[in-house]
């Protein structure tokens, strides 16, 4: 409240000046022509002076001081029939100052409401990065954010998809220490939406495979765990992701989650660095990497940057398309995407494609829950690229994100 208050006498100050600009009387304005009379008399001094030193001659200085005599009397005449003009009426400046006064003062009182917070305390940045770690520290955790969170609702799923899934369940429930199980457990129930189900497979999954547990599997686990909490990054989510980043300092999809948290926990500067840096390594066509570009702009103003680097756009929709989206109830987004996934398909299924691109469809169809038209897109991808060492490990990749690595 006090910087409002200062800014309204600044204000104030400054429509004060400009009034007293206005309605200071001009009386005091000498006139242009007594200033000429000064002068020429000045010159009519210097011709006696410039005689008497030899500079001229009579005929000369008689000559000037004619001129000079001449101008003298025509400045003179200026200002015996100048009539003094005091400027506009008194009511036109009290007007205008009034005008000036309201603009100045109302104009910097709407900025502030508009702009400023009255009423909000000072934030020193000592005092955030303060507040940032007691949020940090004392965030709900898994259990309590599932607690509050609403029920999901699961998408309807194929009745013979259902009953596998169900065979599958009592099969591993059946074999609790089958990995192999744990793993197909995971995926499909992530597929099926039931990400509390998956990510607890996942544990059981990182719990049989001893010490050599690759990144991914704390990533997806990660992820199954924020995905079950509609985004929120719990502090065991938070564990999961350190210890993939442990494995992998450059995993995408753990740097994109580890940013994201930074973001919730009021730290959006340590969140833009990360994905900043998430984004020099990404592959062409990474869900991950996607959805970065899409919030970068908006996370570099949080974050107080301003001249952030020139990062290559990645081939996708336009920003009317993203305009267009963003008007969209959440299920004709779902359409939208469904409908652009099988654009991509087509053109694929038609006139062929990257292995990034192949691979970018086979993630979209993992996210989108379409597990076994993931596979039969991979196994036909694996027929295109034989032999094409670095695309089949493209490809690899993007079935384990989506959860139909066999």
């Amino acid at each position: 409240m006090s910087f409002l208050v200062v800014t309204i006498l600044t204000a104030l100050m400054i429509a004060v000046f400009l009034g007293f600009s206005l309605l200071r009387s001009r009386k005091t304005r000498e006139p242009a022509a007594a200033y000429d009379l000064r002068v020429y008399r000045e010159q009519l001094a210097g011709v006696d002076k410039d005689l008497a030193r030899g500079v001229i001659g009579e005929a000369d200085a008689d000559r000037v001081r004619t001129e000079i005599s001449r101008r003298i009397l025509a400045a003179d005449a200026q200002v015996q029939a100048r009539v003094d003009r005091t400027g506009p009426p008194l009511w036109a400046s009290v007007t205008a100052f009034a005008v000036i006064a309201l603009v100045v003062v109302g104009g910097a009182v709407w900025m502030y409401r508009q702009m400023g917070a009255a009423g909000l305390p000072d934030q020193p940045l000592s005092q955030r990065l303060e507040q940032a770690e007691i949020l940090r520290a004392e965030r709900p955790s898994q259990t309590e954010a599932e607690a509050a969170a609403p029920p999901a609702q699961l998408p309807p799923l194929d009745e013979s998809y259902a009953n596998l899934l169900n065979q599958l369940r009592d099969t591993v429930a059946a074999r609790p220490d089958d990995l192999q199980g744990h793993i197909l457990l995971a995926q499909h129930e992530a597929n099926a939406g039931n990400f509390p189900a998956a990510y607890a497979a996942q544990q059981r999954v990182i719990e049989l495979s001893g010490d050599d547990i690759p990144a991914d599997a704390f990533s997806h686990l990660a992820e199954m765990m924020i995905l079950s909490v509609s985004g929120y990054v719990s502090p065991e989510a938070e564990e999961a992701l350190r210890q993939a980043l442990q494995r992998d300092p450059r995993h995408g999809p753990a740097q994109y989650y580890l940013g994201q948290m930074m973001v919730q926990i009021g730290r959006p500067d340590v969140g833009y660095r990360v994905w900043v840096d998430a984004l020099g390594d990404a592959p062409a066509g990474a869900p991950w990497a996607d959805a970065i570009l899409a919030q970068l702009d908006e996370l570099a103003f949080r974050a107080g940057v301003f001249n952030a680097p020139e990062i290559p756009a990645a081939p996708g929709p336009s920003q009317g398309d993203v305009d267009a989206a963003a008007e969209l109830t959440p299920e004709e987004r779902q359409e939208m995407i469904k409908g652009m996934v099988n654009q991509l398909s087509e053109r694929l299924a038609t006139e062929g494609g990257s292995p990034e691109e192949w691979a970018r469809l086979i993630a979209a169809l993992g996210v989108l829950g379409e597990g076994q038209r993931a596979i039969d897109i991979k196994n036909e991808a694996m027929e295109v690229f034989a032999g094409n060492a670095d695309a089949i490990e493209l490809i690899d990749a993007a079935a384990l994100q989506a959860g139909i690595a066999q």
